[in-house]
C-alpha cells in the first residue's frame, strides 16, 4: 500500500472532526425576561391577601408553533424554521409567562393565579386565545388575531366581556431575536387590552 493510501483514512477523520468543531453552537432563543413566572400559588408575591384575585389561564396559541424550532410563516400555505434557533423553553409557557408579567404591570392592585389559585376563589378569570400567530419573514411582521375574554366567578363561569381584535406588530430586524421581540412587543398590547377589561368587570 502506499504511504499515502495508509494514512488518507486518518486525515478523513481529522477532516471530519474539524468541521463538526467549526459548526456554530445552536442559538437558544428566550422572549425578554420577566419577574417572577406564574406560579401555582394563590396570591402572587407583593400582592396584599385582601387584593382581588384574578385567575389567568395559559395563552392558547397555534398548535403548528409548538415546537423547539422557531417558526415562522415563509407564504400562505408554508411553514419555515430560522436556522440552527430552538426557543430555551416551551414557547406557550414563555408567552403566558410573559402576558403574566405584562398584565400584572397594568393591573398592579391585584393578585394573580393560574388554573390552581389555592383556597381562595378568583372573583374573575382571563383568557387569551391568539390564533393565528405567524410572523412573515418576507414583510418582517408578526400578524395575530387575539380573542380575550373575562369572565366570573362559579361553575360554569359567566362570561361577562369578550373583545376580539387583529394586531401587526412590525419587526426592527430580520433576525430570529426581532422575532421574538415582536412576540413581546405583541403580547404587551395583549395586556393593555385586557386590563381595562378586567377593571370594569370589576365595579
Amino acid at each position: 500500500m502506499k504511504p499515502f493510501l495508509k494514512f488518507a483514512p486518518l486525515a478523513l477523520a481529522a477532516f471530519v472532526a474539524a468541521c463538526a468543531s467549526s459548526s456554530p453552537a445552536p442559538v437558544l432563543l428566550t422572549l425578554p425576561p420577566t419577574s417572577a413566572p406564574l406560579a401555582n400559588a394563590a396570591v402572587m408575591p407583593g400582592a396584599p391577601a385582601s387584593a382581588p384575585l384574578l385567575a389567568v389561564r395559559r395563552v392558547a396559541i397555534p398548535e403548528y408553533l409548538v415546537s423547539r424550532r422557531v417558526r415562522f410563516r415563509a407564504d400562505a400555505a408554508t411553514l419555515a424554521e430560522w436556522p440552527n434557533t430552538y426557543w430555551a423553553e416551551r414557547i406557550e409557557i414563555g408567552v403566558s409567562r410573559e402576558f403574566v408579567s405584562a398584565l400584572r404591570q397594568q393591573l398592579p392592585g391585584w393578585a394573580m393565579c393560574d388554573i390552581n389559585c389555592g383556597e381562595r376563589v378568583p372573583g374573575l378569570g382571563v383568557t387569551v386565545e391568539l390564533v393565528p400567530m405567524d410572523y412573515l419573514r418576507s414583510t418582517r411582521k408578526l400578524l395575530a388575531r387575539a380573542r380575550i375574554t373575562v369572565s366570573g366567578a362559579g361553575t360554569p363561569a359567566k362570561v361577562l366581556e369578550v373583545k376580539e381584535l387583529s394586531v401587526e406588530i412590525a419587526s426592527s430586524a430580520d433576525t430570529a431575536q426581532g422575532h421574538a421581540q415582536a412576540i413581546t412587543s405583541l403580547i404587551e398590547q395583549i395586556a393593555a387590552e385586557t386590563a381595562p377589561m378586567v377593571r370594569n368587570a370589576k365595579q
